[in-house]
């Protein structure tokens, strides 16, 4: 790393001390004694790049960074204008140019500069400029976000401003996407954009700004008038060179308007790029204690979910993709009170997966070792459809009705070889959802705002799962060949929610809300030993068929009470279940009571130093998946089952948030502190062989959790960076049996930190590096630890207005690996250049240049070591186009 650190030194100061030009002279005024200052500014393109105003000498000095041709405006009271032509070459350190003015007691004209501020706070909202922080080489808005001091991108797509995730992106102050905001930001170009503006203390419900207590964000995104109240958009298209079958192709189509927007895109593409994120983040939004958001937390759960997983690098690396994704979004405003909104939504994506891994056993005096040689593919498809409808009956008054559809089918099929023998599994899921929700808001006085809401929600994702061998003949005496299962799990959700908001004259908050929630999951699994294709055995205790309804009927009272600097919080819950348990015909019930207290904390020492904490007892009901009774197949060689009784699981939870400086300022700084004490939590009594393993559910005596984390953003005027350090620890302890042992403790640590420093020069340079170390340790009877890293350097060189390349460079190293495989590096490149600006443009783009075609991992858990070894996409080259209209 001293390497990389010297040379992003020397760059910096070739870039500080030896790109900046200067441009000077004097300005003579004839043989008028008596005269003022003159103001010189200097124009490109018609942007004002720099200005100043003469001295006591009549001199002038002005500094820039860029090149091309210039005008020199110079202006004086009583003095005609005048305009200069200036020429900068890159190679020119210095111009001198002497003006001589002309003498006009008449000419009263004036040159207003108008400066343009990159930051601005404007109550609970912070502007940022955006041509103020782009450098040139932006092509979609998460290009852009990615330079905006206190916003945090990661590789996923996912905003944050400190550890908060942000509500939403919008348009102009309309929403599109909700927390599926993730295909907004990763398709939208980015030149439409004038101003970002960062929304704190945000409420998704206009008529509770100012009422509620929020601590939520959410980002807007201004158009620059051109782009208003017309059609624009574009197409990207890309091809490669030097690589079979990679394309790209991306589409855009947007409008607008006052009244009515629309927003239609389309991508496709083989080159590994997530262009939608997690679509459950669009189908299933969760807004943790939102009012009016009842069923946000509910869902059918696939029951078996494949291990199709790869390395924790960027997804172009190891993602063999063909992917296609459209959507049609538009709003209309039908009058001054309707307002519908509505999304389709269409992807398919078809991954291949490769992979090699070595696992070591060891519990006890069991130990073994297993091989597999792993090839998946995953077909999935997605159709999406949601309509809101929002009217405003009056001011304070409110009606909005949602309703979605959701269709999703995956197909799963591998080919693997375990151990020698070769084992083909298929698994297919289908997934539909139907959802409708209704919400009714009254501000019936200033302060006080009542809700009313009521949802239903139907979800079921039923399974098909076969596998070509027959590994259990330890489990079951039969002359089986190939197994396979079918599962169901349907969840039906009702629910209906009122909930009054009443805000004091000093700020204190009453909230009242009684709520009733009925779920109904209909489990369903029947697994089958077949001989070819013939069914002989369906083992006892491998069979499922329950019916589970829970309802929860509850209510909640809480008040914030501020006084001065503080302001405390007292929350109590109480929940009455009414818990019904069908197993075949065997029918139990059980009706707990049970109460939530919640004690909460906030302290507002000043304007930048605000201290919150809190803390909470809660009640978890068991889920369908805790009280199945029979066993599960949650893969080719592995079962799973629940613990067939209800249970309420206690714990207590504790939190500490301490906060310095605002999102906006040059320094911001936040350290988050959570600890968990599980009173009794579910855990798992395993038996793990060779072929095959078991594990059922069990319920533990206490268990501790504990996470700490800390980040610092400072921005650097002098050297115009912006530098991010982030700090974290992890550490849990819990128990659990293997293979008919006494209770064992497991214990885990880990902790990372890293930092990145990111410029923002307006010169021919920008540079993006960091760092990041991760610490794991894994301690049973014996305790085995290692440390990762992941370090980055990206350049951009903007060579002129119309040619630009960015370089971008990775290199992983892997504590516990051999030292002849420890080490990975990756080297990206992009060059740019515009033919037409604003209109056509040209791109050359290479992936994986060194052409890395593995990497290994190196995974822990208490039972186990792994090696894995994955594929990675090979060196491909891509030439591309874009053009706007």
């Amino acid at each position: 790393m001293s390497k990389v650190f010297m040379l992003v030194l020397l760059v910096l100061v070739y870039n500080i001390g030896f790109s900046q030009k200067t441009i000077q002279g004097k300005v003579s005024f004839g043989v008028v004694a008596e005269h003022g200052p003159a103001t010189i500014v200097l124009k490109l393109n018609g942007a004002v790049v720099a200005y100043a105003t003469t001295d006591s000498n009549d001199n002038y000095l002005l500094k820039t960074v860029r090149t091309g041709s210039f005008q020199l405006i110079v202006n004086s009271l009583n003095y005609k204008v005048q305009i200069v032509a200036v020429e900068i070459l890159p190679e020119t350190s210095k111009v001198e140019k002497d003006i001589q003015l002309v003498y006009s007691e008449i000419e009263l004209k004036e040159v207003v500069i108008e400066t343009v501020r990159p930051i601005i706070v404007d109550g609970d909202k912070i502007i940022y400029d955006a041509k103020s922080f782009a450098q040139g080489n932006e092509q979609v808005v998460e290009d852009l976000l990615k330079k905006i001091p206190g916003l945090n991108i990661s590789t996923d797509g996912t905003i944050k401003v400190g550890n908060q995730e942000v509500e939403k992106v919008m348009i102009d102050g309309d929403d599109m996407f909700e927390k599926g905001y993730k295909i907004l930001t990763k398709n939208m170009p980015v030149n439409p954009i004038d101003k970002i503006e960062l929304l704190q203390r945000y409420s998704n419900n206009k008529h509770l700004k100012g009422i509620e207590n929020s601590n939520k964000v959410a980002l807007n995104l201004t158009l620059k008038e051109d782009f208003k109240r017309q059609w624009f958009g574009n197409m990207n298209l890309g091809y490669g060179l030097v690589s079979a079958n990679r394309y790209e192709v991306r589409t855009n189509l947007m409008n607008f308007g006052k009244k009515n927007k629309y927003y239609f895109l389309a991508n496709l593409n083989t080159i590994g790029v997530d262009a939608t994120g997690d679509i459950n983040e669009l189908v299933r939004p969760y807004r943790f204690n939102e009012p009016g958001s009842i069923g946000d937390d509910q869902s059918a759960i696939a029951l078996l979910e494949w291990g199709l997983d790869t390395p924790n690098l960027k997804q172009k690396r190891v993602s063999f993709n063909n992917a296609e994704m459209g959507s049609l979004n538009s709003i209309f405003t039908l009058s001054n009170k309707v307002k519908l909104k509505v999304i389709g939504f269409l992807n398919t994506d078809e991954n291949d997966f490769f992979r090699n891994s070595f696992q070591s056993f060891a519990v006890g005096t069991t130990s073994f070792e297993n091989s597999e040689d792993f090839v998946g593919r995953k077909k999935h498809s997605t159709g999406f459809g949601k309509a809101d409808l929002i009217y405003d009956i009056s001011a304070t008054k409110t009606l909005e009705y949602t309703s979605k559809i959701n269709s999703t089918t995956v197909q799963n099929t591998s080919d693997l070889l375990f151990n020698n023998d070769f084992i083909k599994e298929n698994l297919n899921t289908t997934n539909t959802l139907f959802d409708q929700k209704m919400l009714y808001t009254n501000k019936f006085k200033k302060n006080k705002v009542l809700l009313f809401s009521g949802r239903y929600i139907s979800d079921e994702a039923p399974q098909n799962y076969a596998v070509n061998q027959f590994l259990f003949q330890d489990l079951f005496a039969v002359n089986a060949d190939n197994t396979k299962q079918y599962s169901k799990n349907k969840m039906q959700f009702v629910g209906l929610e009122a909930h009054l908001l009443d805000k004091k004259e000093k700020g204190s908050l009453l909230e009242l809300k009684i709520k009733d929630q009925l779920r109904i999951d209909d489990l369903e699994s029947r697994f089958e030993l077949l001989d070819g294709s013939n069914s002989i055995s369906a083992p006892q205790g491998y069979q499922n068929n329950i019916v589970y309804t829970s309802n929860d009927l509850s209510f909640s009272g809480k008040y914030s009470l501020k006084l001065n600097k503080f302001t405390l919080l007292l929350q109590s819950d109480f929940h009455q279940l009414f818990n019904q348990l069908k197993n075949d015909a065997v029918v139990s019930s059980q009706r707990p009571f049970y109460l939530v207290p919640k004690l909460g904390l906030e302290l507002k020492i000043n304007s930048k130093n605000k201290i919150v904490s809190s803390y909470s007892y809660t009640t978890t009901n068991a889920g369908v998946l805790d009280v199945y009774s029979g066993y599960l197949q949650t893969g080719f060689r592995s079962f799973s089952k629940g613990l067939e009784v209800f249970n309420q699981l206690n714990a207590s939870n504790a939190v500490l948030n301490y906060s310095y400086g605002n999102w906006g300022d040059k320094f911001f700084s936040n350290t988050f502190l959570l600890y968990a004490k599980n009173n009794d939590f579910y855990s798992t009594n395993s038996f793990v062989s060779q072929n095959f393993s078991q594990s059922e559910k069990i319920i533990i005596k206490d268990r501790a959790f504990l996470s700490i984390s800390s980040s610092v953003d400072r921005y650097f005027k002098p050297i115009k960076s912006n530098l991010k350090v982030n700090l974290g620890a992890t550490k849990t302890n819990f128990k659990n049996s293997v293979n008919n042992s006494n209770l064992r403790e497991v214990n885990n640590f880990s902790a990372d930190y890293g930092f990145e420093l990111r410029s923002g020069f307006k010169g021919f340079f920008n540079y993006h590096i960091g760092s990041k170390w991760n610490y794991n340790q894994v301690k049973t009877s014996t305790a085995i630890a290692f440390t990762d890293n992941m370090s980055f350097f990206d350049l951009s060189f903007m060579f002129s207005d119309t040619f630009n390349v960015q370089l971008q460079s990775e290199r992983y190293f892997f504590g516990n690996l051999n030292k002849d495989s420890n080490k990975y590096y990756f080297l990206d490149l992009e060059a740019r250049y515009v033919v037409k600006e604003n209109k056509l443009t040209f791109f050359l783009s290479g992936n994986n240049l060194f052409n890395t075609q593995t990497f290994k991992n190196y995974s822990v858990s208490d039972i186990s070591i792994s090696k894995t070894e994955y594929r990675l996409v090979p060196r491909y080259v891509l030439l591309k186009m874009e053009y706007r209209f």
